[in-house]
């Protein structure tokens, strides 16, 4: 496993095996199937579909013991936070022994943190959560696993590692250094190329993240200089106006890479009314609409790197794992692991066709 010294919002690498790309992103029916939930384990001989070859009960898709999950996340405003919700009602939707009770997310704290309590006193059995800020809502995570009822933190972490059972989420730090390696793999053969960056929020420890790992992947190549970073805010106007002000200052760069596929929309906005086009540009997160730019390679949007919002599928399967007091396929421990960080992998148009289908919109 890789581990990384812990930051607040960054959890260990607790990285899973893995057969195929498909398998890293196991929050899709297919790729559940890989890991976490679904069918017997891969001990053939092995006549109860239930266990594992040592003899730990797994979840698996025949219906047990009803588990009720609580999820509650941020307001769905932005096309990455609408597909988490999205993800996690299918999901529910697929078990039978699953009943789940959604709120109807808020990025204010206090009203995010009465939701929660809310369904502790609903007496759910397992809580799934994407706070709007981690920090703020430890204290309603912690109350909850005081309760008695086990906490899935989804994504933003918690600030203290007792407030939740097990965290699953992206890895940001990740989705920067394979960015920085696609974008240096394009370059690695062009004398001093230069690169410019359109990052996310800078108060958010994932921004920094992702510019870090961004930083970090081009140390290894020598002929490529990183000349403009701007901070966008996620939306598309911030969007805009940020990619505007970097090619106003920058006449001509190689690559960009670009934090957010939404505000994406805005930067590709600008670059059209600039007339520019001597670059290519790489996403951040993965969205429908990139991948098809990608697929149709019609645009300077050459690739995008992963943050894929299944991971609310797959903190579904860990609440029901949980509730059920079930270990996950495909591992042999008895209990489900305390950390999962999702891959961030690249989509280019050679593997396209194959992520469009989780592509979010």
């Amino acid at each position: 496993m890789n581990i990384r010294p812990r930051t607040p919002d960054t959890p260990p690498a607790s990285r899973l095996p893995a057969t195929s790309r498909r398998s890293m992103l196991f929050g899709t029916a297919a790729a559940g199937a890989a890991l976490l939930a679904t069918g017997c384990t891969s001990n053939e001989n092995n006549d109860d579909a239930g266990t594992d070859s040592a003899g730990a009960e797994v979840a698996d898709d025949k219906p047990g013991k009803k588990v009720t999950v609580g999820f509650a996340g941020p307001q769905a405003d932005h096309g990455w936070l609408n597909a988490i919700t999205t993800q996690a009602k299918k999901r529910a939707e697929k078990y039978q022994d699953v009943t789940l009770e959604a709120t109807e997310g808020s990025n204010d704290n206090a009203t995010q943190v009465g939701q929660v309590e809310t369904l502790i006193n609903k007496k759910v059995d397992v809580l799934v959560v994407l706070p709007a800020d981690g920090k703020a809502l430890t204290q309603v995570g912690l109350k909850a696993m005081r309760a008695g009822i086990p906490v899935v933190n989804l994504d933003r972490v918690f600030s203290s590692q007792q407030a939740y059972r097990c965290w699953i989420g992206g890895d940001n730090y990740g989705m920067g250094l394979n960015a920085g390696h696609y974008i240096g793999e394009q370059l690695k053969d062009k004398k001093s190329a230069k690169v410019v960056e359109l990052a996310g929020i800078d108060n958010l420890e994932l921004t920094r993240q992702r510019t870090k790992g961004f930083d970090d992947a081009l140390e290894n190549y020598p002929n490529i200089e990183k000349v403009a970073r701007q901070a966008a805010e996620f939306t598309v106007e911030s969007g805009q106006q940020k990619m505007s002000e970097l090619l106003q200052a920058q006449q001509s760069f190689d690559a960009l890479w670009n934090h957010d596929d939404d505000q994406g929309v805005g930067a590709e906005r600008a670059i059209k009314q600039a007339g520019r086009e001597e670059f290519f540009m790489v996403g951040g997160a993965g969205s429908k609409r990139v991948m098809q730019a990608i697929k149709d390679g019609d645009s300077v949007i050459k690739a995008t790197v992963l943050y894929p919002p299944t991971m609310a599928a797959s903190a579904i399967d860990l609440a029901r794992a949980l509730g059920q007091g079930k270990g996950i396929a495909g591992m042999a421990e008895y209990e489900i692991p305390a950390q999962v960080t999702l891959y961030s992998a690249v989509v280019t148009e050679k593997n396209v066709e194959e992520y469009l289908p989780i592509g979010f919109t």
